[in-house]
């Protein structure tokens, strides 16, 4: 076997941008002790007025062939002790390097109107990324602020890659900030920077929704966009209000709240729980009709169930997932790295208290490095397929492909 990966992560809040840049250069250069092949930045919006100079001061004081990031309203990383911290709304920079050996890093840059068309070939998706299905690419992606794009760029990568993991975010800003992206040497303001990796590695990822569901699956009878008109043949609104009266006094609080709705991602599964169902909001209602609009698609004959979430629900939702994962035979090799991606609806505005999805995450996968940004969306593989997520904390967990 070849020569280990490494992975570093160094994360600064030091209110000066050079300052906080030589800090976790120093650090993170320190910590991997071997030349980097790859860097990951991420910089949060208290510096948004000096976007335009983080790339410029990095190439100063550090030399990797690929080097790409985002900004953030909060950003994920390591502190001098070694305990994983997440930073909301304050000045903070987090830097992860990694040495990646027997692995071929891929780098791109893509805006909206440069994506094939969704019914092209596969063919068109792998000459735009530039890297062939046979390498079996896994993908870590951070977007700017236009959904329509990024979801065609994910339905055109699972469509070229099938089996690939695509994983990543979209780039936060504070209220009304600008966001920017991060490649080699350059700033955008939109599109999406990523890179594909192949060979020596395999990305794993964990994507925790927060939710849990109530009631039972209903089947969609009728539909039209994003509308559901008829579900078991029965008035939507009614199917919802009977749901609510039978609920404890509780769950009939979460559900006046934060009530979403699951869609079944297996159509033929006869039992459905915690896991099976890709959530997304629920964003509103037509009294008169009695129709229900979410956010997403939605066709004839698929399956869903209403959900809701609080801290509790997404606490327990993100320990049983790590539970699955740990449990799994086939997790084999020690695990070198961890991205976080999480929304800017959890953190200490959901929990409370700071720091809760890491070091949850790091009381079941110890003693590596774990960084990553609060996102706008998160980017994760839900039954097969990948989604933008809402609400939702995506963990990529890289490792060679054996010891």
């Amino acid at each position: 076997m070849s020569d280990k990966m490494r992975w570093a992560n160094a994360l600064s809040t030091r209110p000066s941008l050079e300052a906080a840049i030589t800090d976790v250069v120093e650090k993170a250069t320190s910590l991997l002790a071997v030349p980097a092949d790859l860097g990951l930045v991420f910089i949060s919006s208290a510096f948004t007025s000096e976007y335009s100079r983080l790339m410029p001061l990095l190439a100063e004081k550090l030399s990797v062939p690929v080097l790409i990031g985002c900004s953030a309203s909060g950003v994920i990383g390591m502190t001098k002790s070694g305990v994983s911290q997440e930073l909301e709304a304050e000045p903070a920079l987090s830097l992860t390097l990694a040495y990646l050996p027997d692995v071929e890093i891929e780098p791109f840059h893509l805006i909206a109107e440069e994506l094939p068309d969704l019914d092209s070939s596969p063919d068109e998706w792998v000459d735009l990324i530039n890297v062939s299905p046979s390498s079996k690419p896994q993908f870590i992606l951070f977007a700017g602020h236009d959904p329509a794009g990024i979801n065609d760029l994910l339905q055109g990568l699972d469509f070229a890659y099938p089996g690939s993991v695509t994983i990543g975010g979209q780039a936060s800003s504070s209220i009304g900030g600008r966001v920017a992206l991060f490649y080699q040497d350059r700033l955008y303001r939109e599109g999406t920077v990523g890179i594909a990796l192949s060979g020596n590695i395999i990305l794993e990822s964990i994507v925790a929704q927060g939710c849990r569901p109530i009631g039972q699956p209903y089947q969609i009878t009728k539909g039209d966009s994003n509308i559901i008109l008829e579900l078991d043949r029965q008035v939507p609104l009614i199917v919802l209000r009977d749901l609510i009266d039978s609920l404890t006094e509780e769950e009939r609080v979460l559900a006046q709240n934060s009530l979403y709705v699951g869609v079944a991602m297996d159509e033929f599964k006869s039992s459905l729980g915690r896991g099976d169902f890709l959530v997304r909001r629920l964003l509103g209602v037509d009294p008169s009709a009695g129709a229900l609009a979410i956010g997403d698609r939605v066709r004839r004959g698929q399956r869903l169930q209403f959900h809701i979430r609080d801290a509790r629900t997404s606490a327990s939702d993100l320990e049983l997932l790590l539970e699955q994962y740990q449990s799994q035979p086939d997790n084999k090799g020690q695990a070198a790295c961890a991205l976080m991606f999480s929304c800017l609806g959890r953190g200490e505005g959901l929990y409370g208290k700071p720091n809760f999805d890491s070091e949850l995450f790091r009381r079941y996968i110890k003693d590596i490095p774990l960084a990553g940004f609060f996102c706008s969306g998160e980017i994760g593989p839900v039954g097969g397929n990948t989604f933008l997520h809402g609400f939702t904390s995506v963990f990529g967990i890289c490792r060679q492909t054996g010891e």
